[in-house]
């Protein structure tokens, strides 16, 4: 098999496309308190642990300093409940994707099987991206014209830091 800029791009845009429905996926929780995670109720300070934010809200740290209105945060809780109901039957179809992957260590490799199912979930993930969009689209639209800017200031601040460095090696 023969690994050509096309078959790595599709496979970087497929992992990225992965990431991002993950991070939504697990940006959205149930009203109320943090879940205690396996080692108790948070990690230094973060979010549900001793000293840390109860929750950070919709845009995560960056958000923390537009100064939402009450009208406003009703506003965005109910654009997200709204998607969040929408995209459950899209979360559980790709859980059941996932669950029916054949085990790679059972045997005979089935080219094709794979790429069935690959491109089964990439159409998943794709409905949840665009779905994503129109969620933050209309989010935006009950921001006002401040708050969308200290927002785009953030994001470009966040972006210039570039990604965290790699872990030691052991």
């Amino acid at each position: 098999m023969r690994i050509t800029w096309k078959k790595i791009s599709i496979a970087s845009i497929a992992a990225v496309v992965v990431l991002a429905a993950a991070a939504f996926a697990f940006s959205q929780r149930p009203d109320g308190p943090p879940r205690p995670g396996p080692f108790g109720g948070g990690f230094r300070g973060g979010p549900g642990g001793p000293g840390g934010p109860r929750g950070v809200g919709l845009f995560g740290p960056m958000g923390r300093d537009l100064n939402l209105t009450d009208d406003q945060k009703a506003q965005i809780k109910k654009i997200q409940d709204s998607f969040h109901e929408g995209d459950k039957a899209l979360f559980d179809q790709l859980r059941t994707l996932h669950q029916n992957e054949a085990d790679p260590f059972s045997g005979a490799f089935d080219e094709a099987a794979v790429r069935s199912a690959a491109e089964a979930r990439a159409k998943v993930q794709i409905e949840l991206e665009v779905s994503h969009a129109k969620m933050m689209s209309q989010i935006a639209s009950v921001l006002t014209a401040d708050q969308k800017a200290e927002l785009a200031a953030k994001r470009a601040e966040f972006q210039k830091q570039g990604p965290p460095p790699p872990p030691d090696q052991p």
